[in-house]
Parts: structure tokens; sequence; C-alpha cells
């Protein structure tokens, strides 16, 4: 059984089917390194209108905002948690017919 195509001729397609997808994944890589480039100019934008208005409020000049790609991560002190659960009392969490039976 021979091949649809012959060999010596389906080489010249595998070959533009392979610059094809690589024109297409440059094409997305432009695409996206020019709307990470976008966000980035507005966020810098962005950290400078926060910059001016903490100073204007009396901030001080340390109000300064970095990018979130330069933000560390830091986890919230557990003092300023509030707690899980709360002790309240039995009878503010029973529905109406409870407490009428409960009675």
């Amino acid at each position: 059984m021979l091949p649809a195509l012959p060999l010596d001729e389906a080489g010249k397609y595998v070959a533009g089917a392979y610059l094809v997808f690589l024109a297409l994944i440059l094409i997305y890589v432009a695409i996206m390194a020019s709307k990470l480039a976008r966000i980035e100019r507005e966020v810098v934008d962005l950290a400078e209108v926060v910059e001016r208005k903490g100073g204007a409020d009396g901030a001080g000049a340390g109000a300064a905002v970095a990018p979130p790609a330069a933000l560390p991560a830091t986890k919230e002190p557990a003092a300023t948690k509030e707690p899980a659960t709360t002790k309240e009392p039995a009878t503010t969490k029973q529905p109406a017919a409870t407490k009428q039976r409960a009675r």
C-alpha cells in the first residue's frame, strides 16, 4: 500500500506546518509582551497616584507603593485577626420553632 503523499513531497508540508506553528507562537508571545508592558505602565501610574494622594493626606514620603510583582508575600499578624469562633448563647442560633419547644 502506497502512502497518499510520497514522502519526498511530504517534507515540504511538514516544514511549512512547523513554520506556521512557530509564527503563531511568536505572534502570541509578542501580544502577551505588549499587554504585560501596558499593564506594568498602568501599575506604575497608579502607584504614582497613590503616592501623591498619600503625600497630600499627610501619610509621609514613605507611602510609596511598589508594583505587585515586587511586593513580598506576607501574612497578616495573628494579633489583628478576629477569633474564628465566638461563644454565643445557644438560644440565638436556634430556629423559632425550636425555641418554642425548649420552653
